[in-house]
């Protein structure tokens, strides 16, 4: 039988060095940890556990991680901020709308206890304080201030000036004046751009505010001698109850509705027709024509429409309800492709504004107290601003969801509703504006 060796003891892994090289002596045993004790198998390898768990130990080194985004308000090393970018004249246009939304209605109660004259003064001088603010300093940092200034200036003598051309004219030619008011309005919206992105061009900002400057201390010396003072009318005591009455009747809020529309789908043409004409491959000369074509048929039909409102071959109510409906067709029309959509939309939104525009400021001025009318047109403003920054914000929500064409749809929609509305309060024994 064969025989087998006896069993013997396995001997020990050799170790390297050994014990006897070992500049310390052998290594003392390990004592158990709690995270050891009673442990069994060998721990997991280092690649296994990062397999595992790669967010806690496939990590680079702490040179090589990327810093999170900086958090709102958290300060940063200096090249974690974002570079600095100079302020355009756009920067500080949203306070300068909310600085007129707000001291419009204040401005014209003020011009009804001291005067429409002394405000129109005061407005222009604060202007042109505002303007000479930046022009002179010529630092960036000061044009939220010098476009705030300028903001609350304009506040003033907008509702001055209407509550002027108001009781400076009979009620018999309320029309014709205010058609005039809004031509010569017009022409300013249209020539101040194009006046504007030249002196930008050629001299800068600095160049700009000082035109401004000289034009409003120009037009304020002007206004010195030419506007004639109109005293405050004596007045009865109101509340704010009588106040929301006043504000909540179908002769404020119809026409004052029909202006904030009119405001909205001019201020809509203007900033996206030439989107329109840029989608159908139409250079920048043709889009520029159909803003200017707008603008210059707004400003050629106010007066027309203003003297066809004295002669009597119109009403107010019927005006407007007409320039509504021209503008909605406008806006319809803006959804056609190509150059022909373009210019039918141009001229029939540019005709409706200056339908609606005259009426609607006569309207109110035949409807308010005569010791109310800067209050009255103040009010009034400030539905324009809001059809102003509200048009555009329209159009443009409903563009992000779908198209342009559909955002122009939904403006359309909803002036073709405010000309129903109005034929069915005249339905309902509404008074008319104006007989």
């Amino acid at each position: 039988m064969p025989t087998w060796p006896a069993t013997t003891t396995p001997s020990p892994p050799p170790t390297w060095p050994p014990p006897a090289t070992r500049c310390c002596g052998p290594r003392p045993p390990r004592s158990p940890t709690p995270w050891s004790a009673g442990r069994t198998s060998a721990p997991r390898p280092r690649a296994a556990t990062a397999a595992r768990s790669p967010a806690r130990w496939a990590r680079p080194p702490w040179h090589h991680r990327v810093r999170r985004p900086q958090r709102r308000g958290e300060p940063g090393p200096l090249h974690h901020r974002p570079p600095p970018v100079a302020p355009g004249p756009w920067w500080p246009a949203r306070p300068v709308r909310r600085c007129r939304v707000l001291l419009k209605p204040v401005f014209g109660t003020l011009a009804d206890k001291v005067g429409p004259r002394p405000v129109l003064l005061g407005g222009l001088l604060a202007f042109a304080a505002a303007s000479a603010l930046f022009a002179f300093a010529d630092n960036t940092s000061l044009l939220w201030a010098a476009r705030l200034g300028q903001g609350a200036a304009a506040s003033a003598f907008s509702p001055a000036a209407s509550a002027l051309v108001a009781r400076l004219n009979p009620v018999a030619k309320h029309g014709r004046a205010f058609g005039s008011y809004g031509f010569y309005k017009s022409i300013g919206y249209t020539a101040g751009p194009l006046l504007g992105g030249a002196l930008v061009a050629g001299g800068g900002l600095p160049l700009l505010f000082t035109a401004m400057t000289a034009l409003a201390a120009a037009v304020a010396a002007w206004a010195v001698v030419a506007v004639p003072a109109v005293p405050p009318l004596p007045k009865a005591r109101q509340t704010v109850v009588d106040l929301a009455k006043r504000l909540g009747q179908g002769s404020f809020l119809r026409p004052t509705t029909a202006l904030a529309l009119a405001t909205a789908a001019l201020s809509a043409g203007v900033g996206f027709l030439p989107v329109t004409g840029a989608a159908a491959h139409l250079g920048p000369v043709a889009t520029g024509a159909a803003v200017s074509l707008l603008a210059a048929c707004a400003a050629l039909v106010q007066p027309r429409a203003g003297a066809a409102l004295d002669h009597g071959r119109i009403t107010t109510a019927t005006g407007i309800s007409a320039g509504l409906a021209v503008t909605a067709a406008g806006l319809a029309a803006a959804m056609l492709p190509g150059l022909t959509g373009l210019l039918l939309a141009a001229i029939l939104i540019g005709a409706g504004t200056g339908m609606i525009t005259p009426l609607g400021f006569a309207a109110l001025a035949t409807a308010s107290p005569a010791e109310r009318l800067g209050q009255t047109m103040g009010a009034a403003e400030v539905g324009r601003e809001l059809g102003d920054a509200g048009g555009p914000l329209l159009v443009a929500a409903v563009a992000a969801a779908t198209t342009l064409a559909a955002g122009f749809a939904a403006l359309a929609a909803l002036t073709a509703a405010a000309v129903l509305a109005s034929r069915v309060g005249d339905e309902r024994g509404v008074p008319r504006l104006r007989p």
